[in-house]
C-alpha cells in the first residue's frame, strides 16, 4: 500500500525506497525519527498519536526532505510536505450509487481551473444542474494529480494520488462526486500512467522509476517491466483502484496509452483493467483509452458483448473527419483525413478510418480492424482539450466558421450511436479560448514556451512573434468560462439547439443501443453526400443522410417507411441543401 495508514493507534508511514538503506521520518514540529527497512526496500515507521491532519515528510541520507510518492494532499504544493487524510471522515450522501450502463453516457469534458470563474471542486457543483439540464450524464475531469504552481491543464502531475490544491481539498472532490451522482450524473478523471511532470518528482532519488530500456517522447520511459518493476506497477494499478474506491469515481480515462511501454506476459494496461473490475463488482465503472495507435485489441468484448479490457476509446478520427468538413482546413494531422467524404462515413460506420492502411503525412500504417467493435467502444467529439488546445491561439471552432457548418457537425456527433462528449462551454457556443498554460519556475517555463513552439511548429500561427504565452497567468485567465453569456440571445440559441439534440438522443438513440454488437454500420457517399445506416436493439435501423458542403449534394433517396426524429436544413427529392442532416428511424 502507498500512503498512509491509518489505526485507532496512530499512523503507519511507508517509502519504498530501494537506494538507500536507511530513510528517516519527519514529522513538522518534532525530531526525526528513523525508520525501520522492511522487505523488499520498504521502510517504514509507525508514530502513536499521529492522525488526520499530520504533516510529514521523508529525508533520504543526503539530506534531501521528500514528499511522500502516495501523499494523499499537499497542501503547500508539490515540494512541501504531505498531509494525512483519512477517506473515511467524508459521509456520502449516495452510497448506494451503482453508476449507469455505458450507452446511457453523454461526457463533458471540463477543467477545473476555468470551469467556473472561482475555479475548484466546490465551485463546479454550482454548475450541475446546468450540466442535467442539458442533457449530461457523465463529467470527464482533465487530471488533477498534484502538479507544481497554481494552474496547468494537468499532465505535469507529480502525485498521482493527491488531487491538486488549488482545486480544493479532497473532501472537496467527495463532495463533488456525491453532487453530481445525486443528479444523476457520473465522474470521470482523466489520469497519466505514462509520464511524470518535469517539476517536483523525488522519486527517482530513491527508487528505479525510469529505465533505459523503454523511451517516450518525455524522455525515459517508465519501469513497468525491468528490475525491481513491480512495486511501480503496484504504485500505479493501485492509484487507478484508489480513485475508483475511495472517490467513488464511475471510471478512468487514460492519456496516451500507447506511450506506456511493457514487454512483461501481462501488458500493464491488461492488468490495471482487470484488478479494476475486479474491485468495481457490480458497479458500472467504465475505463477508456486515449491510444494514438488505434489499436482496437484494447477495446475487445467478450462472448456476452462486454467489455474484456477497456470500455471505449477517444476516437480522433471522427473528429478529424469532422473538423475538415465544417473548417475545410487540411494543415498537418489533418492531411490524411482530407479531400473523402467517405471518410466521415466510415468513421461513423466503423469507428476508424485508417485500420491498418498507410498515412502519408504520418508516414506509417496506422489502426487495426474495427469494424468487428460495437459503436459504443468509440467516443465522438468535434473538440476537446488537445485539439482546441493545439491551435495557437487556442480559438474554438465557433470563432471562425459559420454556425450552420457546426450545426451539421454538431448534429451528426450527438445523434450518432458512438458516445458523444463535449468540450466545457461547446454546448452554448462559448467563445473564450483554451490555449495551453502551465505554472512552472523560470527556467522550466523557458522551455516550455521554446519547446511548444518547436513541437507544434508544422500547424499555422506557431512562428507568430505574438503567440500567447503558455505561462503568463493571463493565459490561463482567458481561458475561464464567463456564464453571465448564457443570458445573450445567440449564445441561448445555440444552448437550445444542444438540448434539443440530446432529448432526441435520450429519448430514441439510447434504447436502441443496449446489446449492439459489430458490423452494425454500413455507409455510402457521393461527393460531399454520406449515407449512413446501423443496424441496432431490436432490430431497429437508424438512418442517416448528411450534406456536409455549402452546394446542394445528393446519396440517393431517403429509405421508405422510416420515422424522421431529426431534420437540418432540407431536402428536396433526393438532393440535399447545404449542411442538411437528417435523421430517421425504421423499427422491426
Amino acid at each position: 500500500m502507498f500512503g498512509p495508514a491509518l489505526s485507532n493507534a496512530g499512523v503507519t508511514f511507508r517509502l519504498w525506497a530501494p537506494k538507500h538503506e536507511r530513510v528517516s521520518l519527519k514529522i513538522e514540529g518534532s525530531e526525526l525519527r528513523d525508520m525501520q527497512a522492511v522487505d523488499e526496500g520498504w521502510h517504514q515507521c509507525e508514530v502513536a498519536g499521529a492522525g488526520a491532519g499530520t504533516l510529514y515528510s521523508f529525508v533520504v541520507p543526503d539530506g534531501l526532505e521528500v514528499p511522500d510518492p502516495g501523499s494523499r494532499f499537499q497542501p503547500q504544493d508539490v515540494h512541501g510536505p504531505s498531509e494525512v487524510i483519512d477517506p473515511a471522515a467524508y459521509h456520502w450522501e449516495t452510497e448506494s450509487w451503482q453508476g449507469r450502463p455505458w450507452e446511457e453516457i453523454v461526457l463533458y469534458e471540463l477543467h477545473l481551473g476555468s470551469f467556473t470563474e472561482k475555479g475548484g471542486f466546490r465551485a463546479a457543483i454550482e454548475r450541475l444542474d446546468h450540466l442535467k439540464a442539458l442533457g449530461v450524464t457523465g463529467i470527464q475531469i482533465m487530471p488533477i494529480s498534484d502538479f507544481p504552481g497554481g494552474y496547468n491543464w494537468g499532465y505535469d502531475g507529480v502525485l498521482p494520488y493527491a488531487p491538486d490544491s488549488s482545486y480544493g481539498r479532497p473532501e472537496d472532490l467527495m463532495a463533488l462526486v456525491d453532487a453530481a451522482h445525486a443528479r444523476g450524473i457520473c465522474v470521470f478523471l482523466d489520469v497519466v500512467y505514462n509520464h511524470f511532470g518535469p517539476d517536483g518528482n523525488y522519486m527517482p532519488n530513491y527508487a528505479p522509476l525510469f529505465t533505459e530500456h523503454h523511451k517516450t517522447p518525455w524522455g525515459n520511459g517508465i519501469n513497468y517491466d525491468g528490475e525491481g518493476s513491480k512495486p511501480v506497477r503496484e504504485f500505479a494499478i493501485q492509484n487507478a483502484i484508489y480513485w475508483i474506491t475511495e472517490f467513488q469515481l464511475d471510471g478512468l480515462r487514460l492519456d496516451a496509452v500507447h506511450a506506456i511501454k511493457d514487454d512483461s506476459e501481462e501488458h500493464l494496461l491488461h492488468e490495471l483493467a482487470r484488478r479494476v473490475r475486479e474491485v468495481a463488482g457490480s458497479r458500472h465503472v467504465h475505463l477508456v483509452v486515449e491510444n494514438e495507435d488505434n489499436n482496437s485489441d484494447l477495446l475487445m468484448r467478450n462472448e456476452a458483448g462486454k467489455a474484456s479490457l477497456f470500455t471505449a476509446q477517444w476516437n480522433d478520427d471522427v473528429h478529424h473527419v469532422l473538423h475538415i468538413a465544417a473548417t475545410e482546413e487540411t494543415f498537418g494531422y489533418y492531411a490524411d483525413y482530407a479531400d473523402d467524404a467517405g471518410k466521415v462515413g466510415r468513421a461513423l460506420a466503423e469507428g476508424f478510418v485508417f485500420q491498418g492502411e498507410h498515412m502519408p503525412y504520418r508516414g506509417e500504417e496506422r489502426g487495426k480492424p474495427s469494424a468487428d467493435l460495437p459503436p459504443t467502444a468509440f467516443i465522438s467529439f468535434i473538440q476537446n482539450h488537445d485539439q482546441i488546445g493545439n491551435r495557437a491561439l487556442g480559438d474554438r471552432m465557433i470563432t471562425y466558421r459559420p454556425v450552420e457548418a457546426i450545426k451539421a457537425v454538431t448534429a451528426l456527433y450527438l445523434l450518432a450511436p458512438q458516445i458523444p462528449m463535449l468540450f466545457m462551454g461547446e454546448e452554448w457556443g462559448a467563445t473564450e479560448p483554451f490555449p495551453y498554460f502551465c505554472d512552472f519556475n523560470e527556467d522550466l517555463n523557458e522551455k516550455v514556451r521554446k519547446g511548444r513552439r518547436e513541437e507544434l511548429s508544422r500547424l499555422p500561427g506557431f512562428d507568430a512573434d505574438d503567440l500567447l504565452d503558455p505561462t503568463a497567468r493571463s493565459t490561463f485567465e482567458s481561458a475561464k468560462l464567463d456564464w453571465s453569456k448564457l443570458n445573450n440571445a445567440a449564445c441561448a440559441e445555440v444552448l437550445d439547439f444542444y438540448k434539443t439534440l440530446l432529448d432526441i438522443r435520450h429519448r430514441d438513440i439510447v434504447p436502441l443501443l443496449k446489446g449492439v454488437g459489430g458490423k452494425s454500420g454500413r455507409f455510402r457517399s457521393q461527393g460531399n453526400a454520406i449515407a449512413v445506416d446501423w443496424l441496432l436493439a431490436g432490430g431497429a435501423q437508424l438512418h442517416l443522410l448528411a450534406n456536409l458542403s455549402q452546394e446542394p449534394a445528393s446519396v440517393g433517396a431517403q429509405a421508405p417507411g422510416t420515422e424522421n426524429i431529426f431534420s437540418l436544413g432540407g431536402v428536396s427529392g433526393d438532393i440535399l441543401a447545404p449542411w442538411s442532416v437528417i435523421w430517421s428511424i425504421s423499427r422491426a
